[in-house]
């Protein structure tokens, strides 16, 4: 970090390199993620272990988010930025020694790698926080949009890269080719990602780790909206790890290869689509419905389109329903963090989004684990259980978040 008084990048330079950052990061998620239920599977993994060796990222997230972001409220957004981007490359060559391991051996080495890129995970709640520092507060929802355009793109080029490596470099060129995307946003993010929390930010007060997370959850309108991230995250967490083995059992594939090139097209297209709504839609449709509008609509489609998948047999159906479900994941995530922020303190920003982010990795936990063991008892039933929790929390934003935001905008207004 640094504080010297050098003058200042314009905010259209910094967001560019935030973006830039974080972008890179999501490459390498996206390269593994597709794959990564693959290759348990061909090592023999119990569908508890597929979903152990996926949850274990969110379960690091969990204990760590939170720290990680009060931590970068009191230093600054630069170091636990940086930090995590190396962490990042260290994880992702474990998980590319691994994947040239056999059986027990490799899932050992998956587990640890996913353990170690979640507790480097620091990127996403700093670098939102980084965002609100130079944003003012009626434009955060709107340039929270950047972080969901860098999660399309991440999932566009980072299936299509695991896909060409595979094809190129074997089992484990995905690893390694990820290893590199992080290895260059750390040297990408030292050059070029400025200090954004200056000396003139409030700062948040030093509270007890349970004091911030009951003050964050017992906000009436934060609380509320963290709630609807925790299930719509849940959600997409359990889509994530079950739509490679659901189209690899619906649609006859071989485990050996032609599968995860496959899947990581299926979650190309889905990014595909979430740019483009991103880029073209987001806006508009946000200054029409609202935040909270914009969220409910989202989750009625995504829950539609999860309640499809299950019983598609042709690929342009699969196609016509991902192209739904990537316009809804996309269009959800940023007037979310972008309430959270604009109902958040200047100085306590990096700590409530941590503590945003550790309840959605608290959901990327159970998530990916329940939808293990039901796509044992039957491969519909994940996505099924996922629809209605879609559903049911598209209520709980029209009957309860929407009236709760009116009251406090007009307590604001009042006061």
């Amino acid at each position: 970090m640094s504080d010297s008084p050098t003058p200042a990048p314009s905010q259209k330079g910094i967001l560019a390199v935030i973006f830039l950052t974080v972008f890179l990061d999501l490459v390498g998620f996206g390269m593994v993620i597709p794959i990564l239920p693959i290759y348990a599977h061909d090592n023999a993994a119990k569908g508890w272990e597929i979903g152990a060796i996926m949850g274990v990222y969110s379960l690091m997230q969990f204990v760590c988010s939170p720290l990680w972001g009060h931590w970068s409220d009191r230093i600054g957004r630069r170091k636990p930025m940086l930090i995590g981007t190396l962490g990042a490359t260290f994880a992702y060559a474990v998980f590319a020694l691994g994947s040239g391991m056999p059986g027990r051996w490799a899932l050992g080495v998956f587990f640890v790698s996913r353990m170690l890129a979640g507790f480097f995970g620091a990127n996403l709640s700093v670098a939102q926080a980084a965002i609100a520092d130079i944003t003012p507060p009626d434009q955060r929802s709107r340039r929270m949009g950047l972080i969901g355009m860098a999660f399309g793109l991440g999932f566009i080029l980072g299936p299509w890269l695991g896909g060409v490596s595979l094809k190129h470099f074997g089992v484990a060129g995905p690893g390694w080719v990820a290893t590199g995307f992080c290895a260059l946003n750390f040297l990408l993010a030292w050059a070029l990602l400025p200090e954004t929390l200056r000396k003139t930010s409030e700062h948040a007060a030093d509270l007890p780790r349970l004091t911030q997370w009951a003050r964050t959850l017992g906000h009436p309108q934060i609380g509320l909206v963290v709630m609807v991230f925790f299930l719509s995250t849940f959600a997409f967490a359990s889509f994530e790890t079950t739509l490679g083995l659901l189209v690899s059992h619906n649609f006859h594939l071989d485990y050996k290869g032609r599968d995860a090139t496959t899947i990581g097209n299926l979650f190309m297209f889905t990014g595909f689509i979430g740019v483009l709504a991103q880029g073209g839609m987001y806006r508009p449709l946000l200054k029409r419905m609202g935040e909270a509008g914009l969220i409910g609509l989202c989750l009625l489609l995504y829950g539609v389109s999860l309640a499809m998948i299950p019983w598609v047999t042709t690929w342009g159906l699969l196609y016509a329903w991902l192209a739904v479900l990537g316009f809804a994941a996309s269009l959800s995530r940023p007037p979310i963090f972008g309430l959270i922020s604009r109902l958040t303190a200047a100085g306590d920003q990096g700590a409530t989004l941590g503590v945003a982010q550790a309840v959605g990795s608290l959901a990327r936990i159970v998530g990916p684990l329940l939808a293990g063991i039901f796509f044992v008892i039957h491969p519909a039933w994940p996505f099924v259980a996922c629809a209605a929790m879609a559903l049911l929390t598209s209520v709980v934003v029209v009957a309860k978040l929407l009236p709760s935001l009116r009251a406090h905008t007009a307590a604001s207004v009042q006061a």
